[in-house]
């Protein structure tokens, strides 16, 4: 008889590929499983061992994402895979059931031999598979499937309980090399059941040199250093820190807190067993400081009188007076205006006046960073004299200021939830498009005449959504999961920013406090700093949240953050070119070197020999990082990787080194003429009566920040000894320090 079932089986199954949900002539039918002779009312008590039958959303759908089904290199990829899709990661139960269970006349399934059917068969390897054997025969995820279709497929309900969350066992392990751990994860459901799904679980390491994880949740560590493990089942994600110590104990004895700063990243240290660097020298901070502040290289006059300087505040006080400098509007708002993505092509040259005039002033008077976003969100009016209405003419469609607004003020990436859910957090297509309908009510007026003749080009809000702003998906404005009644609000957005700026948000804080440790100490606490999730948890958890904290207790105010990070023995750390522990700097013990963005670099150059920069269209003297967008052309900007402002991602500025960067600082005429210009530093220095040694000092406090070493100054008398003439010799001296790694970097 069974025989004849499989027999039976085999006449129903048509050629791979020729069915997908969705595609039979006749649509499913909910009463096909009982036609078929399954009973979903039938479904008795089974192996799921909590008194619970098995359930397709509950049981099966993490099976099949355990298993690689789902996968998006699988069927749940958008085209998916041999005639069968499904959700990426098993986000939409009743589109999977539907595919792999009524689709294709239902062929993958055999009512009367569950362990003939096309689905197991495949699935086990016991006829051939594209995927590969994804369950071993008689493991209890093959068990289980079987059971399930043995108790009829009890198809997916909206009755069925909701996953809440799930929970790791450990937030932080401690651990030393070659030392193992097992995870637990419990998952919770709205209907109070909890269970054990450890066996169920992804896990990924985050650092598989620092620390691996097995796909059964086992941990092992293989060297000193901070890492994570995040692990997911069924759209829920939870992640946790692992400290690997190697070695003894540490002295912290010279180290001397200033912060809480200090006091929580020595507190990590002590952890892992690793002695931070020394503090960096008064040359060595001045120079940092001053790069991050302002943009610009101290003069040899600033980095002598500092040095000399006995004061034992003075590292304080430089912040103070670098904080009232007109640079630091310039810098700051070079940093904004990357990120608001401020360019003519958007907004037109009066446009990007007003736009990038808005910028200016709002970092000249310190505006408040709640205040900043309420701002740009709420825009409305004539772009000509309103320059945070430019906001909606980067971005005109709601599903892409849905995504800029989450980047750049959440610091969450939404894309991906714009087709599917999130495959790495729990964002759903309802959390995105409910963003992107706060943005469907506005209505714009544009004259044409780009503003010159007083015309109007502008936007102003709606109580209704205007068609051509209709959306993808339906949606009502919704907050990230979190519904809100629009009647009788006149703009919603209003709504869209009290909600965002307000300090029980848990993102808008911590959004901007880990941008600005990543501005000032070169990389976020979590990194990429504009994608704050589960799955990529900050390196001091901690840290990040008392720095959000500290921001809203001092109203958003962006400078009070930045004195208090300059502020920090953290960082005043020296730097390390090659350190042999924390290698990435994750555990803050030393100055990790980033080159200098490519418009400091260049006005750095430009300093450094004394000449002004010409550029197209632009006044004589004008710097870098004043231009007012990336479409003045500057061959140097654009091969050291000046942000196209194209995208709010701060990964648009490039900031590594490459071949090509080298071989323009190698081989630039432009660079040339400077060294040499009868108006530059060395020809001016000698034209003055100034002499050989009190040249070279100059040439390296005004590179370099720093006086040389008695081995340096020694080759390089030699090396001006051989030159035709001294001039030609300090000349030499200064193209090979403004090619040098020491002042091409910040450290």
């Amino acid at each position: 008889m069974r025989n004849c079932f499989i027999l039976i089986g085999l006449l129903l199954v048509t050629p791979a590929g020729r069915y997908s949900a969705g595609d039979d002539a006749r649509a499913p039918d909910s009463d096909l499983p009982r036609a078929l002779g399954f009973d979903p009312e039938s479904a008795a008590t089974t192996a799921t061992g909590d008194g619970h039958a098995v359930s397709f959303s509950r049981d099966i759908q993490p099976l099949l994402t355990k298993a690689g089904c789902n996968a998006g290199k699988c069927h749940g990829s958008f085209q998916g895979r041999g005639g069968l899709t499904l959700s990426l990661l098993g986000y939409d139960a009743q589109r999977d059931y539907e595919a792999l269970f009524l689709a294709g006349r239902s062929r993958r399934v055999m009512p009367a031999a569950p362990d003939s059917s096309l689905i197991l068969l495949k699935a086990t390897g016991s006829i051939p598979h594209g995927g590969g054997r994804r369950l071993e025969p008689g493991s209890s995820a093959h068990r289980l499937l079987v059971q399930y279709l043995s108790e009829g497929c009890r198809p997916p309900d909206a009755s069925d309980a909701e996953l809440i969350s799930i929970q790791v066992g450990q937030s932080l392990l401690e651990m030393q090399p070659a030392e193992q751990f097992t995870l637990t994860v419990t998952a919770h459901w709205s209907d109070g059941v909890s269970r054990d799904v450890t066996g169920w679980t992804l896990f990924d390491a985050r650092e598989e040199s620092l620390v691996s994880v097995t796909a059964d949740g086992i941990v092992t560590a293989h060297q000193s250093g901070l890492s994570s493990i995040t692990a997911r089942f069924a759209g829920q994600v939870a992640a946790v820190s692992v400290v690997v110590r190697d070695g003894a104990g540490i002295s912290l004895a010279g180290f001397n807190a200033a912060n809480f700063i200090d006091q929580q990243a020595a507190d990590m240290w002590q952890r892992a067993g690793v002695q931070p660097a020394v503090r960096c020298s008064d040359a060595e901070f001045l120079r940092r400081v001053s790069i991050d502040l302002i943009g610009t290289l101290p003069t040899p006059d600033e980095v002598r009188g500092f040095v000399a300087d006995a004061d034992l505040g003075k590292r304080n006080r430089v912040v103070e007076e670098l904080l009232a400098r007109p640079e630091f509007v310039d810098h700051w708002a070079l940093r904004y205006s990357d990120l608001f993505r401020v360019h003519r092509r958007y907004v037109g040259d009066k446009g990007i006046t007003s736009f990038g005039g808005w910028v200016r002033e709002s970092i000249r008077e310190n505006r408040p960073l709640d205040d900043m976003a309420r701002d740009l969100l709420t825009a409305q009016g004539n772009l000509f004299s309103s320059g945070p209405v430019a906001y909606y003419f980067v971005d005109t469609k709601p599903e892409d200021l849905a995504e800029t607004t989450a980047q750049v003020f959440l610091g969450v990436r939404l894309q991906c939830a714009r087709c599917h859910h999130h495959p790495l957090e729990v964002w759903s297509q309802q959390d995105y498009y409910g963003i992107a309908a706060f943005f469907t009510r506005l209505e714009t007026k544009d004259s044409g005449d780009e503003g010159r003749y007083g015309g109007f080009r502008g936007i102003r809000p709606v109580s209704h959504e205007v068609d051509s702003r209709r959306l993808t998906v339906a949606a009502a404005p919704a907050l990230l999961g979190e519904e809100v009644s629009t009647e009788g609000v006149a703009d919603v957005r209003v709504l869209l920013a009290d909600w965002m700026t307000s300090p029980e948000n848990p993102y808008f804080a911590r959004n901007w406090a880990n941008r600005y440790w990543a501005w000032l100490i070169g990389r976020g606490l979590v990194d990429p700093v504009d994608d704050l999730r589960a799955t990529n948890p900050a390196s001091h958890p901690e840290l990040l949240d008392t720095l959000a904290q500290e921001l809203i207790a001092h109203d958003f105010d962006p400078r009070h953050l930045i004195r208090l990070i300059c502020a920090s023995e953290v960082y005043q750390l020296a730097s390390e070119i090659e350190p042999v522990r924390d290698i990435d700097g994750r555990l803050l013990t030393h100055r990790v070197p980033r080159r200098l963005p490519a418009e400091v670099y260049l006005d750095a150059i430009n300093q450094a020999c004394e000449v002004e920069e010409s550029f197209p269209g632009i006044p004589t003297g004008t710097r870098a990082i004043s231009l007012p967008d990336p479409s003045i052309t500057s061959i140097f900007l654009t091969s050291f990787g000046r942000p196209l402002r194209n995208s709010p991602c701060e990964c648009a500025r490039v900031n590594a080194p490459d071949l090509t960067q080298t071989l323009h600082l190698l081989n630039s005429p432009e660079l040339h003429d400077k060294v040499v210009s009868a108006e530059g530093r060395v020809a001016h220095w000698f034209a003055n009566g100034g002499d050989r040694d009190g040249m070279i000092e100059e040439l390296y406090l005004a590179t370099l920040s720093r006086l040389p070493s008695d081995d340096e100054k020694q080759l390089v008398r030699e090396l001006v000894a051989e030159a035709p003439t001294e001039t030609d010799g300090c000349q030499d001296l200064l193209w090979a320090l403004v090619n040098s790694a020491e002042f091409g970097f910040q450290h």
